[in-house]
């Protein structure tokens, strides 16, 4: 496919999280699709593999955050494209903020996204799960 092919599908997929059209967003993920979010300490780190996996991360993400995704620019080169964008949002449990800039590498080939890798602040999301000792967040509303 054309690299513009390629940022289109990019595009299609993002729109396809911002309105929760799960139908539309498998339809574009490879079956045996891979995304990966490194860190640790908060919910959505790890490595998801095929529809399952991905439909594991999305009822994780809702139930554990609320977010805002602004992807900004498209850079791409052959099958893959790069995406730069950020992130305003809040760890359900802890009641905690987090802004976060990243960069979505993503594979894409025969139209349908193949692997996903997140680069984020992992660190700021880890800091918005974090509970403080008493199990309740520092800024969290009484």
């Amino acid at each position: 496919m054309s690299i513009e092919k390629n940022i289109q599908t990019v595009k299609d997929f993002f729109a396809a999280i911002g309105s929760g059209d799960k139908e539309a967003l498998l339809a574009l993920v490879a079956e045996d699709i891979e995304w990966i979010i490194p860190g640790e300490d908060w919910p959505l780190a790890g490595t998801r593999h095929g529809h399952a996996g991905l439909t594991d991360l999305l009822e994780t993400a809702s139930k554990s955050i609320e977010t805002s995704t602004e992807p900004r620019e498209f850079v791409a080169q052959g099958d893959r494209v790069l995406v730069v964008g950020s992130a305003r949002g809040k760890i359900k449990a802890t009641n905690k903020t987090f802004e976060d800039d990243w960069i979505f590498a993503i594979t894409v080939r025969d139209g349908r996204l193949t692997t996903i890798r997140e680069y984020v602040d992992t660190q700021a999301l880890a800091r918005a799960s974090r509970m403080d000792a008493s199990g309740r967040s520092s800024n969290a509303q009484p």
